[in-house]
């Protein structure tokens, strides 16, 4: 389903709720060609993803005249629009064509597409401002940051930047017989799910899996979007790691997995540092890793900050009051000798259990 809606300035905005019809997606990649380094998530292959099942994905395009000129993409929760998280931005947007004008689109197809939703999140790279959003209501804070390497400079020169630590660990991992591999065939998914299955139910983590071996078996099947390397120890996978691109624009780092009995042999440092090599040969701009946690920092690069733009239309905006209280707690209590502290939390944890809303206040 679409629906496209335009205004006297010539700008237009466009909503789509699947894959798009050929003559548009080819006019939303024509577009992605334009910019400096689009992601699989500012692409018509957003759609393709299999995570997505239950909520309800959707892209507003800008557009002037029959040409693109700005996408954002997001989702559904109850009550909640979330376009991008604190490690992923998924807007894009023609710095060559009118930023203010195509903001105004992607603003105002937002909140057709919100509808009565109360909460609506945008996530950005923190240079990339939208000051319509700004001056309409949305509250901007920082959210997050990601390790972002320059691939030009091309894999040999990355490896002298990367930390002591991380090249001693490549070579021990490679003197220890870790084997990294592309996962291709159905064992291979069925191997690497194993892996997941047990990272995911450890002590250590204990995270709902949220993946199914059937939507596993789908990741796979998106080559042009998706690629994962599987870490082998005499023929067994022991961990793995999961990259998410766009063709010539952005790789991203989105997911690993590993058993922690062979965490000694170093896998997932010769895996991160194999998929830098893979990302080099295939032409790829910049490699964003996901996150800024020290693993990651001692691959070198730059960390590059993001934010999140929000809009809570909620009764007293109560999220962002909530998250005052949470800030300001956490600012007393650097500072504050401990009986002090004890009561500062007692105070802040009572206002955000007054604060706190169901999903059934949302609306």
């Amino acid at each position: 389903m679409t629906s496209q809606h335009s205004d006297s300035t010539g700008f237009s905005f466009q909503i789509l709720h699947e894959f798009p019809p050929a003559d548009t997606a080819a006019q939303w990649r024509e577009f992605l060609g334009k910019t400096d380094t689009p992601s699989a998530y500012d692409a018509p292959d957003f759609f393709d993803e299999p995570h997505w099942e239950g909520r309800h994905p959707f892209a507003v395009l800008a557009l002037t005249g029959n040409t693109v000129v700005g996408v954002v993409t997001g989702l559904h929760q109850v009550g909640h629009v979330i376009c991008g998280r604190p490690s992923r931005p998924q807007i894009c947007i023609d710095s060559t064509a009118d930023v203010y004008a195509v903001h105004k689109a992607l603003w105002e197809g937002l909140l057709l597409e919100a509808g009565d939703d109360m909460l609506i999140d945008v996530f950005t790279w923190t240079g990339t401002r939208l000051p319509y959003f700004e001056q309409h209501g949305f509250t901007t804070r920082d959210a997050g940051a990601n390790v972002v390497l320059d691939l030009s400079l091309g894999a040999d020169a990355l490896f002298k930047q990367f930390h002591e630590n991380r090249k001693r660990n490549i070579r021990a991992a490679v003197r220890n017989g870790i084997e990294v591999v592309d996962s291709t065939s159905e064992e291979d998914v069925e191997a690497y799910y194993a892996v997941l299955c047990a990272w995911r139910l450890t002590e250590r983590k204990k995270i709902h899996i949220g993946l199914s071996l059937a939507a596993a078996r789908k990741v796979q099947a998106l080559s042009g979007t998706h690629h994962q390397f599987l870490a082998r120890y005499h023929g067994q996978v022991i961990a793995a790691t999961t990259v998410r691109f766009y063709p010539k624009g952005l790789i991203e780092y989105s997911g690993n997995c590993s058993l922690d009995a062979f965490m000694h042999l170093r896998p997932n440092d010769l895996l991160i540092w194999r998929t830098i090599q893979w990302a080099c040969e295939h032409g790829f701009k910049k490699y964003s890793l996901g996150g800024s946690h020290l693993f990651l920092q001692k691959c070198g690069g730059v960390v590059v900050p993001i934010s999140r733009y929000r809009l809570d239309r909620t009764f007293l905006h109560r999220h962002n009051l909530r998250e005052s209280v949470t800030d300001l707690s956490r600012t007393l209590l650097r500072h504050a000798p401990t009986p002090v502290a004890q009561v500062i939390k007692r105070v802040a944890g009572k206002a955000v259990e007054i604060l706190h809303i169901t999903p059934e206040q949302f609306r």
